[in-house]
């Protein structure tokens, strides 16, 4: 759907909510509890992240980033898909949390289907989409280097024990940790850029 776009910036567009959350964790703008239990799968109280993860907020970023992409690229259907990829994320937030996703930062409406409350149910919906994922991007491109081949399947594979690690490591010590490892998720940005770069697309 996106061509011309880097596998980093597809990368970054859906992780976009959660890249800036931590920065707003650590500014003190919002805030987190870690309370094990209070979903089967995800161990955190988000009780306030009016500016990350709003509906409102998200609509706003979503925009952002593709305005901001098509400036700098002029590729107009490029910019669509990211911009609809940055508010994927809270429409599949949606899905998973429990009732904690704000509408609008201050309101006190609260919605979330709550799919992390069903270890089984998590596993199979998001472990399909990070599948529908590598397989469409491995269908369309084609190693260039021996590069492109290994730093995509190390990616995948890093990613895919990241996630299952998730089910069975504790939970985070404190919010400081937590905050430390979801800056992490940037290096993830570099590591696709670098790997799409030694691809090409396959021409169908």
């Amino acid at each position: 759907m996106a061509p011309r776009a880097s596998l980093g910036m597809l990368m970054v567009a859906p992780l976009l909510l959660d890249m800036l959350w931590p920065i707003f964790l650590a500014t003190g703008a919002e805030s987190v509890r870690i309370v094990p239990g209070i979903t089967a799968v995800n161990p955190l109280d988000l009780h306030h992240y009016p500016y990350s993860h709003s509906l409102v907020t998200s609509l706003g970023w979503s925009l952002g980033l593709g305005l901001l992409y098509y400036a700098v690229t002029r590729y107009k259907r490029e910019s669509v898909v990211i911009a609809l990829a940055v508010f994927s994320h809270w429409i599949l937030d949606f899905v998973s949390h429990r009732p904690d996703m704000p509408i609008v930062p201050g309101g006190s409406a609260r919605v979330g289907l709550g799919l992390w409350n069903s270890v089984g149910g998590t596993i199979l919906v998001e472990g399909a989409l990070f599948f529908a994922g590598v397989f469409s991007y491995a269908k369309n491109t084609t190693a260039r280097t021996r590069r492109g081949g290994i730093g995509f399947w190390s990616l995948v594979m890093v990613l895919a024990v990241m996630y299952a690690a998730n089910f069975f490591a504790p939970p985070p010590p404190s919010v400081e940790m937590l905050i430390i490892s979801a800056f992490a998720m940037w290096l993830f940005v570099p590591w696709a850029w670098w790997v799409d770069r030694n691809r090409s697309r396959v021409v169908l």
